[in-house]
């Protein structure tokens, strides 16, 4: 497929290294359509994430039942993209209003673990020294809390004792 696209930029002088190309591709090819769901949860026809796929196949396995089967889906950069697991990345794609109003009525929380929706909401990219800065706070919260937990169980043995 990357052959394809490339070829055809290279017929009008543009020249696009293939990992950006890879990268879209590989979007496009996320999702997998479940042909026998097996001893899975899934349905058939449904169209699941390919990480999830995997993860409930090696489950099945574990498990003994057998796994499910499916083929990739090609879907449109359009679809691809609106099909991710950050609504707010979803959103600033495209149909705004609808994916806002989609994620509000169902509950939907974003925990903000890709870079784009990091981006839009004004925070520190979880990558490059942005990656090092987080997993220092994220170190020093569970530090704070684990001396608050300390704190407050010699405050509540003093009491105990007088």
């Amino acid at each position: 497929m990357v052959k394809e696209v490339q070829d055809v930029y290279r017929l009008q002088g543009v020249k696009i290294n293939d990992k950006h190309i890879e990268v879209i591709v590989r979007q496009m090819l996320q999702k997998i359509e479940i042909t026998d769901h097996g001893g899975t949860t899934f349905l058939n026809g449904e169209h699941v994430n390919r990480l999830e796929f995997k993860r409930a196949n090696e489950k099945a396995i574990k498990d003994g039942v057998e796994p499910a089967k499916g083929v990739s889906v090609l879907l449109g950069i359009t679809k691809a993209s609106l099909q991710t697991e950050s609504f707010i990345s979803a959103a600033s794609f495209q149909e705004t209003t609808r994916v806002l109003t989609e994620a509000a009525v169902s509950g939907k929380s974003d925990m903000l673990s890709g870079l784009k929706e990091n981006v839009i909401v004004g925070r520190l990219v979880p990558a490059g020294t942005g990656s090092v800065v987080n997993k220092l706070r994220m170190t020093a919260h569970r530090r704070d809390k684990e001396i608050l937990e300390n704190m407050k169980k010699e405050e509540e043995e003093l009491t105990e004792d007088k």
